[in-house]
């Protein structure tokens, strides 16, 4: 039966949601479109994937891109046969379930499976991922003597070439995964009576987020409105789907008495349309703030692949910033940016970046904790700008806070104190819809782009397209602060 056939992914899918597989098997045409930025983590799991088979080298790849599944399934047959020792995607079937293998070893006593993630730590649904392999290579008929997991060692610095014996942490799950074929094998009995049977009535709930969110989330939470639910409550302390499975889904419903404060601001704010401006709070936030006045904003990119010399996995790597300067009350602002060519300008843009901020300028940054840890990384790498880092370090005020704080809260907020949420209630004018690049993960895709591209015509275009947006966000922070000032009639010399 067609339907029974599971891969891995399926099984994984099912394991998460039962209705994900119905659909998924069923009707993948509700499945939404693969985002831009999950298929770059695609390729970028490829290609750590890639680098993980130097620690077994000199084995045989299975390809599958465009090669039946009838085909992988005979060439792995075939070199295990010829007693290949190594062998990178091989591919296995039995009793319709199928999967294709990281890496296996044949070692004395039976075969090594060593799954790879480019995660930096173990995750609870990787033990269920190998078990399930495990399951069907002893339905196979395979010895497997040990399961591994390979994932990246978040402590690793580059230092030179990669070296993968140190950038990759191994740990063997023998044990855990031979005590999972039990629950393994109980779990595919119960996914092929789901496939078997009609759509299962299974409601929404916090395994549609996690571990991952489901691709199917448009088609089953049709009936949540976009504004004005339960889920537009954002902070701690509110359990939104205590209160869907309560029957309650609009705020107009929420018993207010019972939720965290800015919960009940949020509720309270959205129902009545309202705006709070809190106008000492305000005030002492802008008294903060002092002449010159930088607007400071960072795009950074990261890999599970340090890049360069001296970076980490996953560590944030700035390759271009915008700075708003005003040197005085009235002024208009003056603008400088930088937008690396290559991966590698961190030098170049620290030294432009220096030149950009005057010594004692106050510099402003939107959740500021962003922008610091950049700094602190280009002061690792560069010490001998340490002072002068360190100086804009000290000089650095969040203009986040009043917004985190609820001293300015409006109901179109819908619970976001970012950036994106705040512009539109404060500067209508300004907008980031019209851009081609509009967040941060935007701005990262389209930077690797640039560097990759070898169409000049492209390149320009991304490098106009960032140029806006960052200009942009640097640009926002210093509107909000001016139409602050005007709403909370803030009047104040400038701090020395």
């Amino acid at each position: 039966m067609a339907n029974s056939f599971i891969s891995k992914s399926q099984f994984l899918n099912g394991l998460q949601c039962r209705k994900a597989l119905y659909l998924l098997k069923n009707h993948p045409e509700y499945m939404e479109e693969t985002s831009e930025s999950t298929l770059a983590l695609f390729q970028s799991g490829k290609e750590v994937g890639m680098l993980a088979r130097s620690l077994f080298p000199n084995g045989v790849e299975i390809r599958f891109d465009g090669v039946p599944i009838s085909e992988q399934l005979r060439q792995t047959a075939s070199e295990i046969k010829k007693g290949t020792k190594i062998l990178y995607e091989p591919a296995f079937s039995q009793d319709s379930l199928f999967i294709k293998a990281d890496i296996m070893y044949r070692n004395s006593e039976g075969w090594e499976l060593y799954e790879v993630k480019s995660s930096t730590k173990q995750k609870e649904f990787n033990l269920e991922d190998i078990a399930f392999q495990k399951h069907v290579l002893k339905e196979s008929g395979l010895p497997v003597s040990k399961t591994c997991l390979i994932h990246i060692n978040s402590e690793y610095v580059r230092q030179g070439e990669i070296d993968p014996k140190k950038l990759f942490s191994v740990i063997d799950l023998t044990d855990s995964v031979d005590g999972r074929q039990e629950f393994i094998a109980q779990e595919i009995e119960e996914q092929r009576k789901i496939l078997s049977s009609s759509l299962p009535d299974i409601d929404i709930g916090e395994y549609c987020l996690s571990p991952y969110e489901c691709g199917f989330m448009s088609h089953c939470w049709k009936h949540i409105p976009e504004e004005g639910s339960v889920f537009s409550l954002k902070g701690r302390g509110v359990k939104k789907f205590d209160l869907y499975r309560q029957g309650i889904i609009h705020l107009k419903d929420v018993p207010v008495a019972s939720m965290p404060t800015h919960a009940q601001t949020q509720i309270d704010c959205h129902l009545g349309k309202k705006t709070i401006i809190n106008k000492e709070a305000l005030g002492r936030a802008l008294g903060e703030l002092w002449y010159p006045l930088c607007f400071l904003d960072f795009e950074t990119i990261a890999f599970p692949i340090p890049p360069v010399v001296g970076t980490r996995p996953y560590q944030k790597i700035p390759f271009q910033y915008s700075v708003h300067r005003i040197d005085s009350e009235g002024a208009e602002p003056v603008h400088s940016e930088f937008l690396a060519s290559t991966v590698d300008k961190r030098e170049e843009l620290l030294q432009t970046l220096l030149s950009a901020i005057p010594e004692n300028a106050c510099v402003v940054a939107y959740n500021m904790v962003f922008e610091k840890s950049v700094l602190n990384s280009l002061k690792q790498w560069f010490p001998a700008y340490a002072e002068k880092i360190e100086g804009v370090i000290s000089h650095l005020r969040d203009l986040m806070i009043p917004f985190k704080n609820y001293d300015y809260y409006s109901w179109q907020m819908q619970g976001s104190y970012s950036i994106k949420a705040v512009l539109p209630c404060l500067a209508p004018e300004m907008t980031y819809g019209e851009l081609e690049v509009r967040d941060g993960d935007m701005a990262m895709l389209a930077f690797k782009k640039m560097c990759d591209s070898d169409n000049t015509t492209e390149k320009e275009k991304l490098r106009e397209d960032l140029l806006k947006y960052c200009k942009l966000d640097s640009l926002a922070m210093a509107k909000i602060v001016e139409n602050l000032t005007t709403l909370s009639s803030f009047v104040g010399k400038t701090r020395a």
